[in-house]
């Protein structure tokens, strides 16, 4: 995870963000590439004059964000690459994440309506195979200490568990939480032997579901366990299940601690 790819955008979660992507960076003597994104208005196709004002207006708002978070990143003492770009926000980062090893996002913001950084993650992931952290907007950074992997046994759990591997090794502890009846594909003694070989201790947890929502059971084990993050595959049900609520939806709308996603 030596190159790490971070939206800059000046809305509700750019500080987590940037605060987390830093935080990596260091502990994985990773370069920054810092995304500026200049949103493109809706009306800019069908209202062009209402449309490039909108645009300018947006720009002026980039340019200040641009001096404040380059003044703060040559604080930080980490390696970091520019770059400027109009778009969508979602459709900018899946031009630009050809070569990131890890990209950082947002989970869904808790206190704005725009952007919607939950659709925005959402579609990154839907499109792209690269490790996503998706951080709340409240978050100071990112803790490297203890992580949850929730497991299911599907090809995308194993995809997210191989991205995180960097991370994992950088853990204290690491506990895998299992749903009861919800085990499918590679068994979780083959998991556990894949993390050992790879340096990484872990002990496993399996959990009653009962009538309980899946993603309502690994929140709950995130608190119990207090993990800094959660390593989980993305969209593992199909797509189609997930735009109307699926786990990695509920875990997007609704983690307290950063998600590291992969499919």
């Amino acid at each position: 995870m030596k190159d790490i790819l971070v939206l800059v955008h000046h809305d509700a979660g750019q500080d987590a963000r940037l605060r987390a992507a830093v935080d990596l960076a260091r502990r994985l003597g990773g370069h920054l590439t810092c995304l500026d994104v200049t949103k493109l208005p809706a009306t800019f196709g069908t209202e062009f004059a209402a449309g490039a004002m909108l645009l300018e207006q947006e720009s002026r708002r980039e340019h200040r964000n641009r001096e404040v978070v380059q003044s703060w990143l040559t604080r930080q003492g980490v390696a970091w690459t520019w770059l400027d770009c109009t778009g969508g926000l979602a459709s900018s980062v899946i031009d630009a994440a050809g070569l990131a090893d890890l990209i950082v996002l947002n989970r869904r913001l808790d206190d704005a309506i725009w952007p919607d950084m939950r659709d925005v993650t959402a579609n990154v992931l839907m499109h792209l195979h690269n490790p996503i952290v998706a951080m709340p907007e409240d978050a100071e950074g990112f803790a490297f200490e203890r992580a949850l992997v929730a497991w299911d046994g599907r090809p995308a759990a194993a995809a997210a568990i191989r991205s995180a591997v960097p991370l994992l090794r950088l853990a204290s502890e690491v506990e895998v939480v299992m749903v009861d009846d919800d085990a499918h594909g590679i068994a979780s003694d083959a998991l556990l032997a894949y993390l050992q070989r790879h340096g990484i201790p872990a002990s496993v947890r399996i959990v009653d579901r009962g009538a309980r929502d899946i993603a309502e059971l690994i929140l709950d084990a995130s608190a119990r366990f207090r993990a800094d993050y959660i390593v989980m595959g993305g969209y593992t049900h199909g797509r189609a299940a997930e735009l109307f609520g699926g786990v990695t939806r509920s875990l997007l709308s609704n983690s307290k601690v950063p998600l590291v996603l992969s499919r």
